[in-house]
């Protein structure tokens, strides 16, 4: 199970001025009602969204870019400067020459659709094929065997086929020593990428990568896609006789890669993907000018309009094919080919290895989590795991889910001693065949740690490596597993990075059944396309109901059943008599809490059965929320009483709820009660602090109260007070004896605990220590900084052997 449970923080609402509902409302279609724009203009008040120019969107002209593409203007291709230049003269002289061009793509969503951008756009000039006569091809690495970037494997076919020009896309930045050998064998390279540039220039003839501006220009995010349409661009402008159309007509295909990667859409990326998804949802009524993208949403029963089209249907279902068979040239043949009868074959080939990807998944993360049963992930910063025959191409896909489930980085890897490495091939000439086994893996971060310097640090380990801030891709012998482990480990202990990376749910606003339906979707829809920087709106619904659920499996295009649950449901409150659909992936129905309970979700719309839902992403009893708005200020000083007389004045001066816990048998006993409940961030004051017996001499023996403890009380420091709410801490001022911490490591152990947590820990002969902090939130984890075990956090439950705890809160 997760290291510790998830924390919900809600935003805090803003006044929202009335101009700016205004705009927003000119933009909702068919608005209706006094509330219309409201939900919309709240999201982009609160967030502070800024343009490409960085301006605040808080002025109406970069409002107006943000909603409506046609009031942007994009950046010139040229922006890249001489490299752009240097490119296009390139091409035009193997244009004039009669040479041979080769696209080194990558297999990925983002790289199929770069090679496919740069097949058809050079395709007007150059004739393509694989044939000796043919002056353009295109050549992917084999994910299941080979690797991202340039191999000496690949370079020598392009050799024989008698390549004079590579054009990479998507890959080729850090591949210098491959680029030198290229060029001994007489081909020439153009580098468009957007992966991290090396320390030194490669010795290319253009390298055309975003990372070469400024982080804020308005090209510094665009995909692997977004570099290769732009060099067509660049062509485009400086030709005669390429037609007028051709730009549009890869616009989809560039939708598809930008949605599909991890890049952040703002600046051209955010104008990229709103105009390619205008041109993708017109294939919908034209099949005929892209038969296999129209095909692709006809099966995944999505129109095209809208970002999660691609992100929860094209985009799996293209990597899919590289995932499970390794070989993704078919996907290039798929989104450029005309011949629809070829197309369907193809989409019918591609859903049945998107179905075999589902099922892989699900299995490899049930073997995952078996692993992580038996591990101590107390004091591990990232998880790196790694069993013979795992399936390579789902690695990255498990490790992305146990990252965030977990939060922690994680690392999981293959073993298959019978394969060969082809990561790089063999400078040396011996061409891999003494090369020791391999294992082969991804690594996703979590919470926007950057892993990709921690990975990094253990290059020399590494035998390839490559990949972005929060998703790389690696390979190494595997005598070097477990310094590997040790290596990422301590590189993040070195940064000083928290061990406990668990993200909170963020919940963007809060809303009634009531609110839930079209107009509410229309307003949302106005932030797309989501994603990097612009993340889906997420929606809070307190004490509601979600009645007459049921769960099933998922069933693929032919009607068998995939080994994927999903729970669907109906969601209630007092708003509303009518219930609203809802939809829970990869959950059973018995997960569900049963009474009042609060949720988080996204609201969606499903074109299958036309209908607008509510997708789940979080949800617990209502009754812990409710908790949290109780509020007592003053504390209970049980130190010199008996645990009868303690009852007593507990149940004469709390409130009934807790006068009710005061009363149990196990509380009366206990010096040390059950850690409170999880609550809100931003929930009020603790409702009661209790002050029990200090332990100074060790684990079942009593000493009198020292002096000073708790003789102050300090205002709980602004940056905690406003993440939590929480208006004072208690400190000790060392009169107990033991180390005090600052404030602030008082509070670094939980910025999003609710409430005062006060303890003594008991660890060999170093005597007992005061703290006063913020809890965890509740569980059996306490954000005990600097206390015994988890490393840093303390887990304080009665007769903890080798502790006592001397101070609680519920």
């Amino acid at each position: 199970m997760p290291a510790q449970p998830t924390q919900w923080q809600l935003q805090p609402a803003a006044a929202v001025p009335d101009w700016l509902i205004e705009l927003v409302r000119a933009y909702v279609p068919d608005s209706q009602g006094q509330r219309s724009g409201q939900f919309a203009a709240q999201l982009l008040w609160q967030r502070g969204w800024r343009d490409s120019t960085g301006s605040s969107l808080r002025d109406r002209d970069a409002i107006l870019k943000f909603l409506d593409f046609t009031q942007y203007s994009p950046a010139s291709a040229f922006c890249f400067g001489q490299e752009m230049e240097w490119a296009c003269d390139r091409i035009r002289q193997a244009l004039r020459n009669q040479e041979k061009v080769a696209i080194w793509g990558d297999f990925d969503a983002d790289g199929i659709t770069a090679t496919a951008v740069l097949w058809e756009g050079l395709g007007h000039w150059f004739e393509r094929g694989d044939g000796p006569d043919q002056r353009l091809t295109y050549y992917i690495p084999n994910r299941l065997t080979e690797s991202h970037g340039l191999s000496l494997a690949g370079l020598a076919k392009l050799q024989a086929w008698g390549a004079d020009l590579i054009i990479t896309c998507d890959t080729g930045s850090t591949d210098g020593e491959l680029i030198r050998e290229a060029k001994t064998m007489g081909m020439d390279t153009i580098v468009t990428d957007h992966h991290s540039l090396p320390p030194e220039r490669p010795d290319v003839v253009a390298i055309i990568n975003p990372r070469s501006l400024e982080p804020d220009h308005p090209l510094a995010d665009l995909s692997g896609v977004a570099v290769a349409y732009k060099l067509i661009e660049a062509l485009h402008q400086g030709a005669t006789d390429g037609p007028a159309e051709l730009l549009n007509r890869l616009l989809p295909l560039v939708a598809i890669g930008l949605i599909a990667d991890l890049v952040a859409l703002r600046g051209d990326c955010r104008y990229l993907a709103q105009v390619g998804l205008r041109e993708l949802q017109t294939l919908t009524q034209h099949p005929q000018q892209r038969p296999g993208v129209a095909y692709l949403l006809e099966r995944c029963q999505r129109s095209g309009d809208r970002p999660t089209d691609i992100s929860f249907g094209i985009g799996p279902r293209i990597n899919a094919v590289s995932r499970i068979q390794g070989d993704a040239r078919l996907c290039v043949e798929l989104l450029t080919s005309r011949d629809a009868a070829r197309c369907k074959d193809l989409v019918n080939q591609v859903e049945l290895l998107n179905t075999r990807r589902k099922a892989l998944q699900r299995d490899l993360e049930r073997q995952v989590k078996a692993k992580l049963a038996n591990t101590d992930l107390s004091t591990t910063g990232a998880i790196v795991l790694w069993e013979t025959g795992w399936p390579v191409g789902v690695l990255g896909l498990v490790a992305g889910q146990i990252a965030r489930e977990y939060g922690k980085p994680t690392v999981l890897l293959s073993l298959d001693e019978a394969v060969v490495d082809t990561f790089k091939g063999d400078l040396g000439g011996s061409r891999g065949r003494d090369r020791p086994a391999l294992a082969r893996g991804s690594a996703r971060s979590v919470n926007n740690l950057n892993f990709y310097p921690i990975l990094e640090s253990q290059r020399h380990l590494l035998s390839g490596f490559g990949g972005h801030p929060f998703a790389a891709g690696m390979s190494l012998p595997i005598e070097n597993l477990d310094l590997f482990a040790q290596g990422i480990n301590q590189a993040l202990r070195a940064q000083a990075l928290s061990l406990d990376q668990t993200p909170p749910i963020q919940a963007d606003l809060i809303v009634t059944v009531a609110d839930l339906g079209q107009p509410l979707f229309r307003e949302l829809k106005l932030l797309e396309p989501c994603g990097m920087g612009n993340p889906v709106p997420k929606l809070l619904l307190q004490n509601c109901r979600l009645e007459n659920a049921a769960n099933f499996n998922i069933k693929d295009w032919r009607g068998g059943k995939v080994r994927y649950i999903k729970t669907i449901f109906e969601l209630k409150d007092d708003s509303s008599t009518t219930a609203f659909p809802g939809l829970w992936w990869g959950h059973y129905r018995d997960e569900l809490p049963e009474g009042l309970a609060d949720v988080i979700g996204e609201l969606d719309f499903n074109t299958q059965r036309k209908q607008y839902e509510f997708r789940l992403v979080a949800v617990r009893p209502a009754a812990t929320v409710q908790a949290r708005e109780e509020q007592v200020d003053w504390i209970l000083d049980w130190r010199r009483q008996r645990p009868e007389q303690r009852s007593a004045q507990g149940a004469e001066q709390c409130s009934d709820q807790f006068a009710q816990q005061l009363r149990s048998p196990q509380i009366a006993r206990s010096p040390s009660p059950s850690p409170p409940s999880p609550r809100h961030h931003g929930s009020p004051a603790p409702a009661m602090v209790r002050l029990w017996p200090l332990d100074r001499s060790g684990p079942g023996q009593r000493s009198p109260p020292g002096p000073g403890l708790f003789q102050r009380r300090n205002r709980c420091p602004d940056h905690l007070g406003n993440a939590v709410g929480h208006r004072q801490v208690f400190e000790s001022d060392g009169g107990v004896g033991g180390d005090r911490p600052s404030r602030s490591q008082a509070g670094s152990g939980s910025e999003a605990g609710p409430g005062a947590v006060v303890g003594v820990g008991w660890r060999g002969d170093r005597g007992p220590r005061v703290w006063a902090v913020l809890s965890g939130g509740g569980g059996e984890d306490w954000a005990i900084r600097g206390s015994w075990g988890r490393g840093g956090r303390g887990s304080v439950p009665p007769g903890a052997a080798g502790s006592a705890v001397s101070a609680a809160v519920f």
